[in-house]
């Protein structure tokens, strides 16, 4: 089964207060994440991780030791910040800036950064991150218009990886909301 997330952000206690997180410490994000991921999460199962893993993380392999399936990053802008720290690719099945695959049922293009176009972009999804639950900048229209625009951050989907039609679901919720 594939899975998906984005801007867990472990160890950046800033990120709380910046996106309003329902965290009162950086070890109680922690520690929610982790268990919500492995709650779901077999090791049988692939989780796309579409940037920013972590942030300010002083140690990155303990939590990246406890998480649960096969482990593909897509690097986000704050995903340098922890790399050197630590031989991260034994954690994981590829690391890419950008990846274009299918689970079997659709085609998908990832980058940590929203893209409003891609290959195939009328019939494929682009799955991203890195703006969080923001709808304050100017191409939040843009985003917002196509159903096939999907984020994966964790501030959109209850923190958690989320199947794809988990996230088609949760997108579409924040969208009518916003």
């Amino acid at each position: 089964m594939f899975y998906f997330t984005a801007d867990t952000h472990f160890g950046h206690e800033n990120c709380i207060k910046m996106c309003d997180r329902p965290f009162e410490t950086i070890e109680e994000m922690n520690e929610t994440i982790i268990e919500n991921w492995n709650s779901r999460i077999k090791n049988t199962d692939t989780v796309c991780i579409v940037g920013d893993m972590f942030f300010c993380c002083k140690e990155p392999e303990p939590i990246l030791k406890r998480l649960h399936g096969k482990k593909r990053l897509i690097v986000g802008n704050h995903d340098s910040s922890w790399m050197s720290k630590c031989d991260y690719e034994k954690y994981f099945v590829s690391v890419d800036d950008f990846l274009q695959i299918s689970d079997g049922k659709h085609s998908l293009t990832l980058c940590h950064y929203p893209m409003l176009t891609w290959k195939h972009w009328s019939r494929s999804y682009m799955i991203h991150g890195h703006i969080h639950a923001n709808t304050d900048m100017d191409f939040w229209h843009c985003i917002k218009a196509r159903d096939n625009v999907l984020n994966a951050g964790v501030d959109v989907n209850g923190f958690t990886p989320v199947t794809f039609d988990e996230l088609v679901e949760n997108n579409r919720k924040f969208k009518e909301a916003h």
